[in-house]
């Protein structure tokens, strides 16, 4: 699940703090973006979210230099909250709850915020920040195989990179087929994943 690394246009993370104006703008931009996801508009043409925020599309590309990097931003809280969830279930007591409780955190997670789901699908990052969270997700994600394996709860090949794959697999399953069908998805996948 290692991302490659990929030239950044967003400025350096020890860049300036943005000016409160900045901040104002760019989270008009966002809401913004948020809404157009919402109403299933997975697009995100920066025109239309330009017009919406009030603002001239150059200053959208200031901001978010791509629709991927702009995706990132929406997810970035998200994404935070899935590597607290894999870590919390690497370091967990019983291994099959925690790869369970993983899968279900990381379904709801996409199934709340479609640019979570993209971002996830994603193999490349735009931004460092996404780099950073991707290896922090691989990292956990590998400490709760390895003790999955040594418990005999999962098969030897899964990898991190087939959990990232079956992460989104999982939440395509849900969205194609229903919320009701959700826990009988997971389980599953939970079967086909068991040594």
């Amino acid at each position: 699940m290692d991302y490659p690394r990929a030239v950044s246009t967003d400025p350096p993370t020890n860049a300036e703090p943005l000016r409160a104006d900045s901040a104002r703008v760019r989270a008009r931009m966002l809401r913004a973006a948020r809404e157009r996801l919402a109403a299933g508009d997975t697009e995100l043409p920066m025109n239309a979210i330009a017009k919406a925020a009030g603002v001239g599309v150059g200053t959208v590309y200031r901001h978010f230099p791509s629709r991927q990097a702009l995706l990132e931003a929406l997810a970035a809280e998200r994404f935070t909250h899935l590597v607290d969830a894999a870590e919390q279930a690497a370091a967990g007591p019983d291994i099959a709850t925690e790869l369970a409780r993983l899968l279900r955190t990381a379904l709801d997670h996409q199934l709340g915020d479609p640019a979570l789901a993209a971002v996830l699908a994603e193999p490349e990052a735009a931004r460092p920040e996404t780099r950073a969270l991707g290896q922090a997700l691989t990292t956990a994600v590998d400490r709760l195989l390895h003790r999955a394996r040594a418990a005999g709860a999962i098969r030897p090949e899964i990898t991190a990179d087939d959990v990232r794959a079956l992460f989104c697999g999982l939440q395509h399953a849900v969205t194609v087929s229903g919320d009701a069908d959700r826990d009988r998805y997971v389980g599953i996948l939970l079967r086909g994943l068991r040594a």
